[in-house]
């Protein structure tokens, strides 16, 4: 009985190191959304960008650009890089506009993050 109740232990334990031994490599993922600035996007509650002037005006004073799909899930834009180099310059051609971006998703702790590695512009409309 001992030799059970160990064998299950030992189970459960490697079940949950190959569960939570993944969460650093990131999963592939690709995300559609807007890209407008953080503060907005919790702060005012947008669905989308006032303007890309805005969202750009905003970006330029500092605040960081995230990626906010339609169901209102907001995707922070991170670099896989040590040391960390920030995104929103990356981002800033596409501040405004509703985008595809395509790279490794990372969860933790309710917040999401996206190393991106693509990011395709959407046709107005779309």
């Amino acid at each position: 009985m001992r030799r059970l109740i160990w064998l299950s232990g030992v189970s459960c334990l490697l079940a949950v190191m190959l569960l939570f031994g993944e969460t650093g490599k990131g999963t592939p993922k690709s995300v559609t959304g807007w890209v407008l600035d953080s503060a907005c996007a919790f702060t005012k509650d947008l669905k989308k960008p006032i303007s890309s002037e805005c969202a750009i005006a905003c970006a330029k004073k500092g605040s960081p650009l995230v990626i906010l799909e339609d169901d209102g899930v907001i995707y922070w834009p991170i670099s896989e890089s040590m040391p960390a180099v920030g995104q929103n310059e990356r981002l800033l051609p596409f501040a405004g506009k509703r985008v595809t971006v395509s790279g490794k998703l990372f969860v933790r702790g309710g917040s999401r993050a996206i190393a991106i590695e693509k990011i395709d512009e959407l046709p107005v409309g779309k």
